[in-house]
């Protein structure tokens, strides 16, 4: 096997960046190559990064190695212990195309994050693979959350201009996405450093009403107590905005949300979704989740698995916790790491079901589904569907037959 090879770890951002890799890559000539674009978040992630990396190290001896991403930023010393490894590029570096030259001598290329004060919008042309398109709007984060590493991975916080948003929301869709996704580290903080400060509702209304092309607009991750009052009137009334939403909520109970220095309570989130669910009675809600954060008693625990039913979340993404040295978290009392995993296995099983009643409710129910391939497809609240039989897309409308607790299943209507 030979060419130019792009693995990614992580969140959408890292997706959306791993296919501007590809074209600096391409740009810079690297032909015979594997770039990894690592994820930082746990512990889990970094160790797999380092398997992948060895394991591709073995099936492709002649090819050039590189590391880049978060992981990459916050430790590169790992990676620069590792014989496999041929260069380690940082967060800023990763997308300059002179940094994948093979007559670079320096090794690792990796400076202060820090001081990068401006976010360029990496536009890119196109996404392997995939029926919808992400548009990166924002990156970093202000924020300094006693668990998280990636602000020392990102960077402070720092947004695209609206007007660079709008254009190139205009240039996907002109390049046949029907599906825009709005990313960012923290996105919800969208335009705090743009002049006049636009904040992100002001922003997904610009791009529907200056792109009316575009069918759908999504937005990734959000930080429900940041949702400003321009982002729950476009939910309201914005049928391009798909009603799905994804929340950094990270945990039901208020002790542990404070020394996880969140800004919100459980009641924030209960209430959001409660207040959204009235504006869009369709929607649906997922959310990250840390099972088994320092001194999480049972009892804080179970108020964590309770908030599944109550804020009435069914997609979940579970991460048991992982102390990543330099943060606060790192240096509290830790919960046992066996207990860690049986509290992220019950989680992750009260999410299943969760997930199950969510399909169930629309079973017998029409959906005008997006297509990802011949049979595959997700609804306007990001259900994933399979079809009875092969479809033409972008947009099929279906009719849903059943589920089978993780996916449903539907029949193509003529």
């Amino acid at each position: 096997m030979s060419g130019l090879e792009i693995v990614t770890f992580g969140c959408r951002l890292n997706a959306y960046e791993s296919e501007a890799i590809r074209a600096r890559a391409t740009q810079a000539g690297l032909d015979d190559a594997v770039v990894f674009n690592t994820c930082a978040v746990t512990a889990e992630a970094v160790r797999q990064s380092r398997q992948a990396i060895r394991k591709a190290r073995r099936e492709r001896p002649g090819a050039r190695i590189v590391v880049t991403g978060c992981a990459a930023q916050t430790e590169p010393d790992t990676y620069a212990a590792m014989p496999e490894v041929d260069a380690i590029l940082g967060n800023a570096e990763k997308l300059e195309a002179k940094n994948y030259s093979r007559f670079i001598n320096e090794r690792v290329r990796v400076n202060d994050i820090m001081s990068v004060r401006e976010t360029a919008a990496q536009f890119v042309d196109s996404f392997e693979g995939r029926a919808r398109a992400f548009l990166q709007v924002q990156n970093g984060c202000d924020h300094r959350c006693t668990f998280c590493i990636i602000p020392y991975g990102r960077g402070n916080s720092r947004s695209v201009g609206m007007g660079e948003a709008v254009a190139e929301a205009r240039r996907l869709v002109e390049a046949g996405y029907p599906e825009i996704v709005l990313t960012g580290v923290d996105l919800t903080s969208y335009g705090a450093d743009l002049p006049g400060q636009p904040a992100l509702g002001t922003l997904v209304r610009k791009i529907l009403k200056m792109v009316p092309e575009l069918k759908q607009l999504r937005l990734s991750s959000i930080d429900s107590i940041e949702a400003d009052a321009e982002l729950m009137g476009a939910i309201a009334d914005e049928e391009r905005l798909m009603p799905h939403f994804h929340l950094s909520a990270q945990s039901g109970d208020d002790m542990i949300l404070k020394r996880m220095k969140r800004r919100h309570s459980r009641k924030d989130t209960i209430r959001f979704c409660e207040t959204v669910r009235r504006l869009r009675p369709e929607a649906a809600f997922g959310a990250d989740l840390i099972a088994g954060f320092p001194t999480e008693t049972d009892a804080m625990f179970e108020n964590t698995l309770g908030l599944v039913d109550d804020a009435g979340l069914c997609f979940l993404h579970v991460f048991p916790f992982s102390p990543r040295k330099g943060t606060p978290a790192a240096r509290m009392p830790q919960v046992a790491r066996d207990v860690v995993k049986a509290r992220a296995r019950r989680l992750r099983e009260k999410g299943a079901r969760a997930l199950s009643g969510h399909l169930a409710k629309l079973v017998g129910s029409e959906q005008i589904v997006l297509m990802e391939n011949a049979q595959s497809a997700r609804t306007r609240c990001f259900s994933p569907v399979t079809l009875a039989a092969a479809a033409s897309g972008p947009f099929v409308r279906v009719r849903v037959t059943g589920h089978d607790g993780k996916r449903l299943l539907a029949d193509a209507v003529s």
